[in-house]
């Protein structure tokens, strides 16, 4: 995986400790492993992430910039509320652009890219129903940022990882509620059958089918 993956939380030499740390806390907070509504204790987070004071603060900045914390004068920081009516206005901007993110997957995808899609479609088919939500999300979230990596554009990458996450968060609040998580996988290795054969319109058209479903299956059961 990535280092914009959903468990890039081991420590990577090539990353500074501020990015390591903002990773691995978006990490909590998109999990709601820190739950929202609950404030952040920035000693006991320095102490847990093993990074300085310094570098967590430069993290939780840019959280707040992504709307996954705020801070208010004299009460502290604290993970915001998971907000289910946020969710039209993230698809909306997802749907636009995930399929123009698979579409140019589909048409640069190099033998590297490739290889990277085969690994990933074999990983989806050993999940099964034994396998937790947090693993189904993990993949989820690889599938899509292997396909912006793919699509060569680091504005497009940028701004769809952006509201992934934030798209993720929601599920994580939504996800022990719904009856069956694992048809994502059919539709991802649809989806990455497209990419890898280079089949541009039917790898958008799934990409927004996806898309679709997704936002559908969380509003049954928020």
């Amino acid at each position: 995986m990535g280092p914009d993956t959903l468990s890039a939380t081991a420590a990577r030499p090539d990353l500074s400790m501020a990015q390591q740390a903002y990773l691995q806390l978006r990490e909590r907070l998109v999990m709601l492993d820190i739950t929202p509504g609950e404030p952040l204790n920035e000693q006991a987070l320095a102490a847990e992430l093993q990074v300085g004071r310094t570098p967590l603060r430069e993290a939780i900045k840019r959280l707040e910039t992504e709307h996954f914390l705020v801070t208010f004068a004299r009460r502290g920081t604290f993970a915001t509320r998971v907000d289910p009516t946020a969710l039209a206005e993230i698809s909306e901007v997802r749907q636009a652009l995930e399929p123009l993110a698979a579409r140019r997957a589909a048409r640069l995808a190099d033998r590297s890219g490739r290889e990277d899609l085969e690994a990933i479609r074999t990983a989806l088919l050993a999940l099964d129903r034994t396998s937790t939500p947090r693993r189904h999300m993990e993949m989820d979230v690889q599938v899509h940022t292997t396909i912006y990596a793919l699509a060569r554009n680091s504005h497009l990458e940028s701004s769809l990882t952006h509201f992934l996450f934030l798209a993720m968060r929601i599920w994580s609040a939504a996800v022990r509620r719904l009856e069956d998580v694992s048809s994502h996988v059919a539709e991802h290795v649809r989806l990455i059958d497209a990419v890898a054969t280079g089949d541009e319109d039917l790898a958008a058209r799934l990409m927004l089918e996806h898309m679709e479903h997704f936002e559908d299956a969380i509003r049954r059961v928020l």
